[in-house]
């Protein structure tokens, strides 16, 4: 297993190197004219601590002035209050390594039309989504406890309710729920882009590539920061820096992305079996504000499996307010839970739409943190939304099989077929041990939970057949 980080420097000085194939290889994008790099997304995060709701959760029967009723589980909240306007909330706590027992629950008010909502279940179980255990990205001590977010549209006012569980671990005694509880308020801010002229690979304009010093350095599009640089430079010569999208390529072409995977070899038994690549939507395209992540990427040696998730954020949102969802899921991995990046390496919609999640290159082997013990030599791919109960959209299925037959196509991966991976530890198996798992699994297989629901999990048999099927195997 190789495992590294790539630095700024690094990663700049690759897209330097690599931009004349860009601009001279048939079969990748053609550049536009106009790149785009992004306005600095206006998003925050407002964090608000719980507090005890309701009667003492330690009061002991006979003690005098102390009520006689048996313990009650412990309760901490919010009453309903105005705050700034948020569109996704979460709950988070000190430690990452303690579970929250119990039942949360948000009630809202819509901006637009100033109702409450109703009180709507927040998923608890979501330590699975999370880095693996002992590595660098777990043990920065920013790492949080939290639970899966929640969707719930523009709104400026939230009450809090969370309880444990009758029966919950008796070791935390009366402070049976996670110590520092707070409630996360999150706002995906804008990211309507500014319109630049990138005279590397526009139409007009000389060439300013590096003149061979050994900095290593490449400047950022004009409007761009040197962050947002460094995560565009990761993806080419798949598309041009600033570009918004990476266009899709019929499977012939497709087979070009194989050379930058590959660190330029290709056996000539995977070239067969690349399927077409889909359009993808860049960070720069859904408006990541590529300050908050941590600075390089993180590499494993190889794919040898994908992992589909669901977000588990629910269903009330539109295609075109995905990337908001998707900014707002980033703002939640990294700032309220601590991690280095947003957790999943690919999302996609309910449309079919497939955003760029994990900074590194969508065509490299980056290391995400969505499937603890397995998040090395894997992709993750989470389809936005909430699927136990809620059938996912034929879209959305097809998009996975999609993604799936091109990326692990890269790789030499028969979607079809079982592989061997070595869990990092986890609730469903010891660190060390060799797991079977198939090339396409749900998050459940690899670890005791519900991801990706069970409707979606259900549409995984026939997702292997559609993808090996466009990698064109027998």
């Amino acid at each position: 297993m190789r495992g590294f980080l790539a630095s700024s420097i690094g990663v700049a000085t690759a897209a330097a190197l690599a931009l004349p194939l860009a601009l001279s290889t048939p079969a990748l994008a053609a550049p536009s004219g106009g790149a785009a790099a992004p306005v600095a997304p206006a998003g925050s995060t407002e964090s608000l601590p719980l507090a005890p709701l309701g009667p003492a959760a330690d009061r002991s029967p006979g003690v005098p002035g102390m009520s006689a009723s048996p313990r009650l589980p412990e309760t901490q909240g919010l009453p309903p209050r105005e705050v700034k306007r948020f569109s996704l909330v979460g709950v988070v706590w000190d430690d990452a390594s303690t579970e929250l027992f119990g039942r949360v629950q948000v009630r809202t008010r819509a901006v637009a039309t100033g109702t409450w909502s109703d009180w709507q279940d927040v998923e608890t179980r979501n330590s699975e989504h999370a880095p693996d255990l002992g590595t660098a990205e777990s043990g920065t001590g920013r790492v949080r406890g939290s639970t899966a977010p929640l969707w719930v549209g523009d709104s400026d006012g939230v009450e809090v309710r969370v309880q444990a569980e009758p029966g919950a671990p008796a070791a935390r005694a009366a402070a049976r729920l996670p110590s520092g509880l707070r409630i996360e308020l999150v706002d995906p801010g804008a990211s309507d882009p500014v319109t630049v002229i990138d005279a590397k690979n526009g139409a007009s304009g000389a060439s300013d590539e590096p003149d061979g010093d050994d900095k290593g350095d490449v400047e950022a599009l004009p409007g761009m920061s040197m962050e947002t640089a460094e995560s565009s430079s990761a993806n080419v010569p798949l598309a041009p820096l600033g570009a918004m999208e990476i266009a899709a390529l019929n499977k012939a072409d497709s087979t070009a992305d194989a050379v930058l995977a590959s660190d330029g070899t290709l056996s000539a038994a995977a070239r067969p079996y690349i399927g077409p690549r889909p359009r993808i939507v860049t960070r720069l395209g859904w408006g990541a504000d590529e300050s908050l992540r941590e600075p390089g990427f993180i590499y494993t040696s190889t794919v040898k499996a994908a992992f589909v998730h669901h977000s588990a954020s629910g269903n009330n949102y539109t295609c075109k307010d995905a990337p908001k969802v998707l900014r707002s899921l980033y703002r939640y991995h990294v700032v309220s839970s601590g991690w280095r990046d947003i957790g999943y390496n690919f999302a996609v919609d309910k449309c079919g739409t497939v955003y760029e999640g994990r900074a590194g290159g969508v065509a490299k082997a980056v290391q995400g943190a969505h499937t603890m013990g397995f998040n090395t030599d894997s992709m993750g791919i989470a389809v936005i939304g909430t699927y136990s109960t809620t059938a996912p959209p034929a879209a959305a299925v097809k998009a996975v099989a999609q993604l799936t037959a091109w990326k692990l196509g890269l790789f030499n991966r028969d979607p079809r077929a079982k592989t061997t991976l070595k869990s990092g530890g986890g609730n469903k198996f010891a660190k060390g041990t060799n797991v079977q798992l198939n090339v396409i699994s749900g998050h459940r297989d690899g670890f005791a939970t519900e991801c990706p629901g069970k409707l979606l999990y259900g549409q995984l048999p026939p997702t292997r057949t559609s993808s090996a099927k466009l990698q064109g195997r027998p």
